[in-house]
């Protein structure tokens, strides 16, 4: 059985969902792109993700914000402003009638190719919107049952040549660091940056707790999680000590505690890397900042529909 941080209940309503495609909303079978888009092609696009909590899109303006920072980062014209996108992610959510644990997930690429070619030159259309929501509730038990981590040889690479901060379509990397690690019996990788110091997960941010600190990387070579951003922020708020440094595998087999972070999952116990069992078992620091990350989301709920 697949266990890992994207863990969900199984939800029946998902066979029948409507899935945005450039406007179009269309069964689940039949929502398809042409083999020569971009995204295709060559993972020449962007994506991102939002959870729909209580009728309300959480953090949606760091989404978008880092949505629109990858477009511009990529030389990509989305064609739209954020209010016309978010416009079109709600007309997937009614189409769907839903109001709560959804996720959501949009992706736009460069647009159809004349050729197959990674020249954006020979790209014939506009670029290419799909909108999938799907009825997503994280599972608790799994949560509970937090999750094992393998240290991939696959480094995070430098700014310079793939900002780990890019939610681009190209995460190739990341699944040869997945495949490495579930090879070694773990359920998701841990990787180190080009210095050999702790960076990521595959596809969440890493956290460690020693004497009650709370550890994090120095951020350059790690994605740009909003989740990670919302805990580091509670954290502060609350007068947690949380730092974003540099550190290594020495300090990490060493933890008292490790969880990861996620928009989906939010924040998930790591109970083993490489083989090694963290700390006591217990996770008394990880379940007050889930406590405290939750609570962030109820306020960003309660300001969003102040405002409404």
């Amino acid at each position: 059985m697949v266990h890992g941080t994207h863990n969900a209940i199984p939800d029946e309503r998902n066979k029948d969902i409507l899935i945005y495609v450039n406007g179009e909303l269309l069964p689940r079978a039949e929502a398809k792109i042409s083999v020569f888009d971009s995204g295709y092609l060559v993972g020449d696009g962007i994506w991102e993700a939002l959870r729909l909590h209580e009728g309300v899109l959480v953090f949606q303006d760091q989404h978008l914000d880092r949505l629109y920072t990858g477009a511009a980062t990529i030389g990509m014209d989305i064609g739209m402003t954020k209010e016309a996108l978010i416009a079109e992610v709600w007309k997937t959510l009614k189409a769907n009638d839903m109001h709560d644990h959804v996720h959501v997930r949009f992706m736009l690429t460069r647009g159809l190719k004349k050729t197959p070619s990674q020249d954006p030159r020979l790209t014939i259309s506009g670029p290419n919107l799909v909108i999938i929501a799907e009825h997503k509730q994280a599972s608790e038990e799994s949560r509970k049952k937090g999750i094992t981590l393998f240290t991939s040889s696959i480094r995070r690479g430098s700014p310079d040549y793939l900002d780990p901060r890019l939610n681009c379509h190209s995460k190739l990397h990341e699944v040869m660091a997945l495949v490495q690690a579930i090879e070694a019996g773990a359920d998701e990788a841990l990787m180190l940056d080009i210095h050999g110091m702790v960076s990521t997960c595959n596809a969440t941010n890493f956290f460690m707790v020693k004497n009650g600190e709370v550890w994090t990387s120095t951020g350059q070579y790690c994605m740009n999680g909003i989740t990670r951003g919302a805990v580091i922020q509670v954290a502060q708020e609350n007068d947690i000590p949380c730092y974003e440094k540099n550190f290594s595998l020495f300090d990490v087999y060493g933890a008292d505690e490790c969880f990861v972070t996620g928009t989906f999952g939010g924040l998930t116990p790591v109970t083993k890397i490489d083989g090694r069992k963290i700390g006591h078992g217990t996770f008394p620091l990880t379940e007050r900042l889930t406590d405290l990350y939750r609570h962030l989301i109820k306020r960003e709920v309660e300001r969003v529909s102040l405002k409404s």
